[in-house]
């Protein structure tokens, strides 16, 4: 998570974040993302490497899901960020949720058209969106939905790590 960040111009971590962030926040912000709570998908690209990330921080007090996302500029455009964020709506959903929340900058068009593609309502207040989506019930349907995905994306990751360790380029000795 943190090599694709780290990835990311400064312009675009500020657009993510809200604020510019040195490696050292990006490093902090990765070490307090809590993994037995939250949840974290990945676009990975035909060498295994991350081309997009999406972080679902789970209120569960509130019952909101806070999303933020981000796609490296090479592979953007290409549906990732729409599905990062429709991965992490249903998961939201199946796990009872009832509320699907985003905040970016005014200036984030991408995001902006992200959310209004995705049925997030958005509000501008001083240069910023929040966006929110009231989320269905959990249903079965959601439930075997999601046991789906999460098959074919392993089955997914699979079929590429093999890929890469077939056509690994032997290592001169």
């Amino acid at each position: 998570m943190f090599r694709h960040l780290q990835t990311l111009s400064s312009e675009d971590r500020r657009l993510r974040f809200g604020t510019y962030m040195l490696d050292m926040a990006l490093e902090q912000y990765v070490d307090r993302i809590d993994l037995a709570h939250d949840k974290v998908f990945g676009v990975f690209g035909r060498d295994m490497s991350l081309l997009g990330m999406a972080h679902l921080a789970l209120d569960r007090n509130r019952r909101y899901a806070e999303l933020g996302l981000s796609v490296e500029p090479a592979h953007r455009g290409h549906g990732h960020g729409l599905l990062l964020l429709n991965r992490a709506k249903l998961s939201a959903v199946t796990r009872g949720y009832t509320t699907l929340f985003m905040h970016c900058l005014a200036e984030n068009k991408i995001m902006i058209h992200l959310a209004r593609k995705a049925g997030l309502k958005l509000v501008a207040e001083q240069g910023e969106i929040d966006a929110h989506l009231e989320l269905e019930s959990t249903s079965h349907a959601a439930l075997a939905r999601e046991a789906l995905e999460d098959q074919i994306a392993f089955a997914d990751l699979m079929f590429k790590q093999q890929f890469k360790w077939l056509f690994k380029r032997p290592s001169a000795a």
